[in-house]
């Protein structure tokens, strides 16, 4: 079966092509967050601190941006809390969550909680960053560049140290919920 979509034809679950809702040009900040609900995302923590003490937020927007040099990217909203930390800090952490630690991206996600008490474990790192305790890998970076997107600011950071405890396992955020997705069998490449 084929179909056209506005990206050229599509063999592959095609339904149709697309028709844009009748009306005058533009997108409702509820029928972005709508066609965004069933893009299933990877859930982090990004921690940081810029010497007023430890932050962090639940991130679902990280991206692997280049391998040479290792750079990735994750935004972050202005009218947050940890905005006016991260604007300044020269380094942060980026905790990858695992299947079961729905709590933690929670507890990250809610406003005027203090996000590093009990019962968040967590440490710094020898550079003086927190980092969360228990995650299935981390990322320490070195903040390049903020770029303005919005009411966002990309966050261009380059790796300086990747750890995994090669449990696997991972935490996505899919249609308004979170759900675990465990870690299939090695699959044969050959």
């Amino acid at each position: 079966m084929t179909s056209v979509s506005p990206f050229g034809p599509s063999t592959a679950g095609a339904v149709g092509p697309y028709s844009p809702p009748a009306g005058p040009p533009g997108v409702s900040a509820d029928g972005f967050r709508r066609a965004f609900r069933g893009h299933p995302a990877g859930v982090v923590v990004i921690t940081a601190d810029a010497g007023r003490g430890p932050v962090g937020f639940t991130a679902t927007s990280l991206t692997s941006l280049s391998l040479d040099p290792p750079l990735v990217s994750f935004g972050i909203g202005t009218s947050t809390s940890s905005w006016p930390h991260l604007k300044v800090a020269e380094t942060a952490v980026v905790n990858f969550l695992g299947a079961g630690q729905e709590a933690l991206a929670r507890r990250f996600a809610t406003s005027g909680a203090d996000r590093f008490a009990e019962p968040t474990r967590w440490h710094r790192l020898p550079h003086g960053e927190p980092a969360l305790d228990d995650v299935s890998a981390a990322l320490r970076v070195r903040i390049e560049s903020l770029v303005a997107a919005g009411d966002h600011r990309i966050v261009v950071a380059r790796v300086e140290d990747a750890w995994s405890d090669g449990r696997g396992g991972s935490l996505v955020y899919h249609d308004g919920a979170y759900h675990p997705l465990t870690a299939s069998a090695p699959r044969d490449h050959r």
